[in-house]
């Protein structure tokens, strides 16, 4: 996949907000590759938080989205977003590829609700297969995430994009809100 194909999977879940200058954070997002594409599809004045685990991964990021979107507001946080974080409160939250590391879903996704501003958005991008790997230990279906997000108090799922991928068949993208 390119930086086109991470822009299409996101795109439609990135509601036009009312507020002036969202307040995003990507959740697991590594070297950035979904990060780049959020800072091109928010408008101006949007402000990311870039949460990972791996210090390396930041600092890579990082100097990728200053050759690609040198004007964009991002705030790189060293942590692991299954733990409670210090953010402010968000427009919206992208987990790209991240939740399906983790067994146990439903608490992170209990947080993850705390973490929105009332009617905020969780975009999910993940591989549609109930099959694991090594690499991908715990992928669910499209299904099985309309499941999940209702459960967690998410509400208005719907799926964005299902393409083919030749790594386990399949990816989706898909959006949820917190309740208003």
């Amino acid at each position: 996949m390119n930086h086109t194909d991470h822009v299409n999977l996101i795109r439609n879940g990135v509601p036009a907000l009312e507020s002036s200058a969202p307040i995003w954070a990507d959740l697991g997002s590594g070297t950035g590759a979904f990060t780049l594409a959020l800072a091109e599809v928010l408008p101006s004045g949007a402000v990311i938080y870039s949460v990972d685990r791996d210090a390396a991964a930041l600092r890579e990021q990082e100097r990728a989205m200053r050759a690609q979107f040198p004007r964009a507001t991002i705030h790189y946080l060293q942590a692991d977003f299954t733990r409670p974080l210090n953010l402010p409160p968000l427009d919206g939250v992208l987990m790209a590829n991240s939740l399906h590391f983790h067994r146990h879903k439903e608490p992170i996704l209990a947080q993850v609700g705390t973490m929105l501003k009332p009617g905020g958005g969780l975009i999910l991008v993940e591989y549609d297969t109930e099959q694991g790997n090594p690499w991908v230990p715990y992928p669910f279906s499209f299904p099985t995430w309309e499941a999940l997000a209702t459960r967690a108090g998410f509400v208005e799922t719907r799926l964005l994009v299902n393409r083919p991928s030749r790594f386990l068949g399949g990816m989706y993208s898909a959006v949820s809100q917190t309740k208003r």
